[in-house]
């Protein structure tokens, strides 16, 4: 990918301290503002039937899957959201209203639900065809994720101010993790108890509406076109290009370290409910009780983390979460120890930690978008969501490794990838700084 754009040239990595560009939000910003954060609010909604911590791995269980199958799960999100808007990156740049882009990958997500829907409405289908026919589409639904990231990323850093990104954080999480906890609420309980291929094929229908409905907010956009030019490259010469950049951004190198450090982290994510299940004794409707913990938690904490990133940096928080999520492995391990009925009591509160995650993968990309100029936005946050992706390599592993030894020596990684990440942030720069060197830290 070229650095070349129709209005702009090359501009130096940012890591070296030169200021970004001046963002291009226009007198429709607070317009822009709302329409992205109703689309965040609607995906976030669409989201806790989804939930990668509770629901997907529960499904896979519920039909027949074994620990590494669940293990394959991280993998595949990783695979889905790296190298599809890796190789699309460019196309998204072209792209003259990224809106557009935007509103395309929110229907190709709402339509793997859709599949996914009539997939379990077919009961003739055998066990291993459904699991099959879910891997796959979970695949193609996190390509699409890749995509509407990268989208999401690009439009954002083009129509909203840096000092304005973790308000829309704020307001897209908040706005969403309520009617999703009320929906929850209202329809899981009679689709979870008893479970069955109906209760499915509900959960995964009204999926695909919400994303699909999401996909609508992008009319409310008032964006410039861009005029941007690059030439078409190779993925060989792409790969080139790539490496170039990070040779010359150190920055950029350390901001890859803690991505690949934050996610490997994260790769514990779907077995929490398994051990709860195997461990403690713990299933049912207490699923619906953790999807409903993990997102208020999600918005309480964005209303402390946005108002922190606009006024303070996204780097510190970054930092914070990093260290933050320490804590919910750190608390399973814990809990191993515990008498099983307080052990019992205390689970939930390992949702309601997993809510930081993704605060922290949404500070991650403002982060990028600040230390990269506009035209590379999408060059910048597609090399990150790659390059992070290499840390899901190894979580089939990890679910053969809880299969074969227990879940104590899995939660012990996973709390010390967190502090690795945490103290790794504190290498990054810190762009508003070197944005106004003459203001003290």
């Amino acid at each position: 990918m070229s650095a070349s754009s129709a209005s702009s040239t090359p501009t130096p990595p940012h890591g070296s301290g030169i200021p970004p560009e001046p963002n291009r939000a226009c007198q429709h910003e607070s317009r822009n503002l709302v329409g992205l954060a109703l689309h965040g609010a609607i995906t976030r909604t669409g989201w806790i039937f989804k939930t990668e911590s509770v629901l997907m791995p529960a499904f896979l269980d519920a039909v027949g899957g074994a620990g590494w199958l669940r293990g394959l799960l991280p993998l595949l999100n990783r695979v889905g959201q790296s190298v599809p808007p890796f190789l699309g990156a460019r196309r998204i740049k072209l792209t003259r209203q990224k809106g557009s882009a935007l509103a395309l990958a929110s229907l190709g997500q709402a339509g793997c639900f859709g599949l996914l829907a009539l997939v379990t409405a077919y009961d003739a289908l055998t066990p291993s065809v459904v699991i099959a026919s879910f891997l796959i589409l979970y695949t193609l639904f996190f390509a699409f994720t890749g995509l509407l990231n990268v989208a999401l990323g690009t439009l954002t850093g083009k129509l909203i101010s840096a000092s304005r990104r973790g308000r829309l954080l704020s307001l897209s999480t908040v706005g969403g993790v309520i009617p999703a906890a009320g929906l929850a609420a209202w329809l899981l309980p009679e689709w979870l108890e008893p479970a069955g291929s109906e209760s499915w094929t509900a959960i995964f229908g009204v999926t695909a509406a919400l994303f699909a409905l999401a996909a609508a907010c992008t009319l409310v956009f008032r964006e410039p076109p861009d005029a941007y030019t690059d030439p078409a490259e190779s993925v060989a010469t792409q790969l080139r290009g790539t490496a170039r950049l990070l040779r010359a951004d150190a920055n950029l190198r350390t901001l890859i370290a803690v991505g690949v450090l934050f996610n490997t982290a994260i790769m514990a994510f779907p077995h929490y409910q398994a051990f709860a299940r195997e461990v403690l004794g713990l299933a049912g409707t207490n699923l619906i009780i953790w999807v409903i913990a993990q997102n208020l938690a999600m918005g309480v904490a964005s209303l402390i983390v946005g108002p922190l990133a606009d006024r303070y940096g996204n780097r510190r928080v970054l930092t914070l979460l990093c260290f933050g999520t320490v804590g919910v492995p750190g608390l399973a391990v814990l809990l191993v120890l515990l008498e099983r009925e307080t052990a019992r009591l205390l689970f939930p509160l390992i949702f309601v930690g997993n809510g930081l995650i993704p605060n922290g993968l949404r500070i991650l990309v403002n982060y990028t978008l600040e230390i990269s100029s506009e035209a590379e936005h999408t060059r910048y946050l597609s090399l990150l969501q790659l390059c992070t992706a290499a840390a899901f390599l190894g979580s089939p592993l990890l679910g053969a490794a809880i299969d074969r030894s227990g879940f104590e020596g899995v939660f012990l990684a996973a709390a010390a990838m967190g502090l690795s990440a945490g103290l790794t942030s504190l290498r990054l720069t810190e762009p508003r700084e070197a944005a106004h060197p003459s203001v003290a830290p």
